[in-house]
């Protein structure tokens, strides 16, 4: 089974590199003056024949990736896309993503990363105040687009330029197997109130579209350093809503440094690609890091444990990123049936702090060296990663990539000394171009070119950056700073706590005290006696919890981050969570 791409009908591959360019295959020495479509059409240049994308059992060499490209930038400028125009994509990790975000940036349209967890209003938001005029959506989400189920096939919602919503649709069904299928299209049919989707004035079919274009697309001027190619939703640096604008250099740079990074491996390497491409890692580590280094995708639309690892015994793939959240589901099934994960060589975890436990059990299960990175989106977003040819340094996020300056400063912008707690602050050519039409965050996020983080660290010894703690999480009792993580790790050393967060509350006497929230392992008793004696052996008094409430679960976000708003104003959904 295969779609038929260009009068081609792409069949399961094997594992062994096909022919490629003349000559030994060279990746990009530098990044500047390229704008983020480039990557891929040098990789293609380099590596024609060799896999670029596995998803379920079909594939495409990087030659036919890279005319895909082309015949959709074509499409694209027929529908009327011009430089600067926004165009959304609201698809999960599928080929298509990779082709229509190069074929955006190739037509100098800049691409507007939706999540297919938002609800409607959220979409509606943000296509309206990035003035998004087209989108490329996956057909179970195109209700999200639609203002009622009833109009999932008319977007009708205007944009800033007053024109309506325009949708391509995109669907995985053909790519599941015969019974999933079934469940598919029922969930579409919920979802739209359609059973088929046919064609209206203002929605078309994506492939469709793309068969019915003829011609190549007109080359258009594209300055890298200006003009924009990604935006995505993100809380930002002071957690209220924004939107990330990140230049074509941004997403180039950033590529680079983690190309360098592996030491500029190039045409070896196979990827799992799980982490969504809507989030900044997932595209600056697997599709812009990926094809920098001309690396084989292997793509699944969502991560399931089950089929990861299987995916992962089949397709054999040397690298794997990942949040810490997806190590710990398959730590609990590796433990129960061993795996053959042995093709893996390195394992990136970001997105959320990982713990030293979960990292070694990991690497035990796999052999894999896993370490630990930092980034946040307004830097592409990678900054900071474990050193891949050295041993495992837990509890850090490792160095800076090349071309990275890091200063960690006080409250009066001072830089403090090694060892000392400070916030993070950055530059470097992955810093972002700003917050997408709002100057005045930008100007309180970047200040004199340095990129505030909001995020407290220490510079060790070895040179290596430990994060202690969000700065708006710190907690100040009676005039000292108490780091949620360090009280968090304490706690979870007591036995039967499966997982802790701790977050400040306001008293009278002393400004905080901390309130811990607990979740017990299956089957263990809860004690806060015993809890408040563990903390009084290992943690300062001004550290130690004032007050314990156990929990079923705590409110986390996708990517597995405890969302701390929620335990110091519960929400219902947050109340729910508690017992």
């Amino acid at each position: 089974m295969g779609h038929l791409i260009d009068g081609r009908s792409l069949t399961s591959a094997s594992h062994a590199v096909l022919p490629t360019a003349k000559g030994q295959p060279q990746g990009l020495q530098r990044y500047e003056g390229l704008a983020a479509f480039e990557v891929l059409e040098h990789t293609a240049r380099q590596l024609p024949g060799r896999i670029a994308i596995r998803y379920g059992e079909i594939w495409w060499t990087y030659s036919q990736l890279q005319e895909s490209v082309l015949r959709c930038a074509a499409m694209l400028q027929r529908r009327g896309v011009q430089p600067g125009d926004r165009v959304g994509l609201l698809l999960p990790n599928v080929p298509e993503y990779v082709i229509a975000a190069n074929a955006i940036w190739r037509v100098g349209g800049t691409v507007v990363a939706i999540n297919p967890m938002m609800v409607a209003d959220e979409v509606t938001r943000l296509l309206h105040n990035t003035g998004c005029r087209l989108v490329v959506s996956l057909d179970l989400l195109s209700h999200l687009v639609a203002s009622t189920s009833e109009e999932a096939l008319h977007p009708s919602k205007p944009t800033e330029t007053g024109a309506p919503i325009q949708t391509l649709l995109v669907s995985i069904r053909e790519h599941l197997p015969a019974l999933q299928q079934v469940g598919y299209l029922w969930k579409r049919y919920h979802s739209t109130g359609h059973w088929t989707l046919a064609e209206t004035e203002h929605c078309h079919w994506f492939w469709e579209e793309i068969d019915r274009t003829s011609g190549e697309s007109v080359p258009v001027k594209i300055d890298p350093v200006k003009d924009t190619a990604y935006i995505l939703p993100t809380g930002g640096t002071t957690g209220s809503p924004k939107a990330v604008a990140l230049s074509h250099q941004n997403l180039v740079a950033n590529a680079w440094q983690q190309y360098r990074w592996v030491h500029s491996s190039f045409g070896i390497e196979t990827m799992l690609a799980v982490l969504p491409f809507f989030h900044s890692y997932g595209m600056s580590a697997t599709v812009m890091g990926g094809t920098m280094m001309g690396a084989t995708l292997v793509l699944h639309h969502r991560f399931n444990t089950a089929q990861v690892i299987r995916l992962i015994e089949e397709e054999r793939p040397t690298v794997f990123h990942a949040v810490p959240a997806m190590l710990v589901a398959m730590n609990e099934r590796m433990r129960s049936k061993p795996t053959r994960m042995n093709s893996i060589r390195w394992v990136i975890s970001g997105g959320a702090p990982l713990e030293a436990d979960v990292a070694a059990e990991f690497a035990k299960h796999s052999g894999a060296l896993v370490v630990e990175g930092y980034g946040l989106s307004e830097a592409s977003p990678v900054t900071h990663v474990g050193d891949l040819f050295g041993e495992p340094n837990y509890g850090t996020i490792g160095l800076p990539l090349p071309e990275t300056e890091c200063r960690l400063v006080d409250g009066d912008n001072r830089e403090v000394a090694p060892g000392e707690v400070g916030e993070l602050t950055l530059k470097g050519p992955q810093v972002m171009l700003g917050y997408w039409n709002d100057p005045v965050a930008t100007s309180e996020a970047v200040r004199d070119g340095w990129l505030h983080t909001g995020d407290l660290a220490v510079l060790q010894d070895d040179g290596c950056y430990r994060i202690v703690g969000r700065k708006k999480d710190l907690i100040i009792t009676s005039g000292f700073n108490v780091y949620p993580s360090e009280v968090e790790t304490a706690l979870r050393e007591f036995t039967g706590v499966l997982d802790a967060a701790v977050v400040g509350v306001h008293d009278v006497q002393r400004g905080e005290v901390v309130k811990a929230f607990i979740v017990m392992k299956p089957g263990a008793a809860w004690n806060e006696a015993a809890l408040r004696v563990h903390s009084e052996r290992v943690l300062s008094k001004y550290k130690r919890p004032r007050s314990y409430e156990r929990c079923t679960d705590l409110p986390r976000n996708f990517l597995g981050k405890v969302i701390r708003r929620e335990l110091r104003e519960p929400t219902p959904i947050a109340q729910e969570k508690k017992s």
